[in-house]
């Protein structure tokens, strides 16, 4: 299955306004379809969304949220830099927002959001074209017939086309940089090995030409324009990408690793410093709840809905809720067992 047009393409007028989720109270706080329902809902869950999860959202929670509730649904992709940067500046205003990684959320706080829970993990692989002239090397390694340290060699090489996102606005990008870093490490490779696969000594530069945007790096890869991309894991396991799995000691997915995940770092614009840590999705409310926003973010917390993650890919974590607790509605709070 291939991504289709890039996901900010699929933004409608719906995802920039929350006045127009006008669900019953009943219909949101509910997480299943109810026989007895005095009202049909009537309202939308406007939803703006890291690129990774473009598939999650829009070919399997927004169909079983609709079917489940009687809401609707509308969803907007970038990366999770760029909403928070949009946010921000008031260009869109949805209902939810869902992002990898809690520092596209804090900048937002108190203003459009108080809180906000992590609620599934995932982790990074590096997927494979399976029609590359490297791939029988990259099966190998996947395969285990070659070690693992191999493939920070194999990326080196002169003509093989790699394709990674923007470090300074897309977690994804920074978690690709923080993975050769951890490997360097971890194999104990030489210290120019990152520099060499980068392709530059300035890690946090937008300006490479192995740069796509998130919602358009998958379906380059599988058009065969690149041998090899960074994704998470989810991207390979719902697009039935070839990939190669990566150990917990680099692939920022067990936060028994966190120690060691924080010891790799880029410097991205305006000379502020990221660290790596696990990497978890997080979901909140953005500015006054709307019927049809607290019924998408109960569904999605709710067993139903995290069963959908568990099988496209996701770690299955306990949610977690930081941030006012007060402010969180109560149908909400309710599926975090309080």
């Amino acid at each position: 299955m291939a991504l289709g047009a890039a996901a900010c393409s699929s933004s409608s007028s719906s995802s920039s306004s929350s006045s127009s989720a006008t669900a019953p109270t009943t219909a949101a706080s509910s997480s299943s379809a109810s026989a007895s329902a005095s009202a049909t809902p009537t309202g939308t869950a406007n939803v703006a969304y890291a690129s990774s999860l473009q598939y999650i959202n829009d070919k399997v929670v927004a169909p079983a949220f609709t079917s489940a509730t009687g809401n609707q649904y509308s969803g907007r992709g970038a990366a999770s830099g760029t909403l928070e940067s949009e946010i921000a500046a008031n260009e869109i205003m949805p209902n939810v927002l869902e992002v990898i990684g809690a520092d596209n959320v804090t900048p937002l706080e108190p203003k459009y959001t108080k809180w906000y829970v992590a609620y599934t993990g995932t982790k990074m692989v590096l997927a494979y074209n399976p029609n590359s002239k490297y791939a029988s090397q990259f099966k190998a390694i996947a395969d285990g017939k070659q070690p693992l340290s191999s493939l920070f060699t194999l990326l080196q090489t002169p003509g093989l086309k790699l394709g990674r996102t923007d470090p300074n606005t897309d977690p994804q990008g920074r978690n690709f940089i923080y993975m050769l870093e951890l490997a360097q490490m971890y194999y104990h490779l030489p210290s120019d090995t990152v520099a060499k696969i980068l392709g530059t000594t300035d890690f946090g530069t937008a300006n490479s030409s192995q740069i796509y945007a998130e919602s358009a790096l998958d379906s380059t890869l599988q058009s065969g324009q690149l041998d090899a991309a960074s994704a998470y894991i989810n991207q390979a396991v719902q697009l039935h990408l070839a990939y190669i799995p990566l150990p917990p000691q680099i692939n920022l997915g067990d936060a028994a690793y966190a120690a060691q995940y924080k010891t790799a770092s880029v410097t991205i614009t305006g000379n502020v410093t990221k660290h790596g840590s696990p990497q978890v999705v997080d979901i909140t409310i953005i500015g006054t709840p709307t019927p049809a926003a607290i019924a998408f973010v109960k569904y999605t917390l709710s067993p139903a809905g995290l069963a959908l993650y568990k099988a496209g890919g996701f770690t299955m974590i306990t949610p977690t809720l930081t941030g006012s607790t007060s402010d969180v509605p109560a149908a909400i709070a309710s599926e975090l067992g309080s």
